[in-house]
């Protein structure tokens, strides 16, 4: 692994804590001002939506797990793509998701802040046996 594969781990480490911690300052620390979130039911969402809705209780996290599957870097920006899983809660229900995670990163005064983070849910589809049914 690069040292720069090594700082974008540590940087999505940090992002899914500071998700799990439901603190909304602790999260603007691993996003850039204009952080956007592109989900399947909504389309983009601005960070400043995502985050009041965190600050008010009205979405929050409990679990957040990533495995890495692709690191691509070109300078200043980067691109991580991994399989998340998510627990919490939306406007009171109780939310969970499997889905792809394509978090773009820009280096900001010498740390990753993501810029972007595209989420598609993820669908597999069935594998073939070996006998072929």
């Amino acid at each position: 692994m690069t040292d720069t594969e090594r700082e974008l781990e540590a940087a999505e480490t940090a992002f899914n804590q500071a998700m799990v911690s439901n603190d909304a300052d602790r999260i603007r620390g691993c996003i850039t001002e204009d952080w956007c979130l592109v989900t399947p039911e909504r389309g983009p969402v601005s960070g400043a939506d995502v985050l009041a809705a965190i600050a008010s209780g009205i979405l929050g996290h409990d679990t957040m797990t990533k495995r890495t599957h692709l690191m691509r870097a070109w300078g200043d920006v980067a691109v991580v793509v991994g399989r998340g899983q998510n627990t919490g809660w939306f406007r009171g229900a109780p939310i969970s998701a499997d889905e792809w995670v394509c978090d773009i990163y820009r280096r900001v005064g010498g740390d990753w802040k993501c810029e972007l983070t595209q989420l598609t849910p993820v669908i597999m589809a069935k594998q073939p046996s070996a006998d072929g049914n």
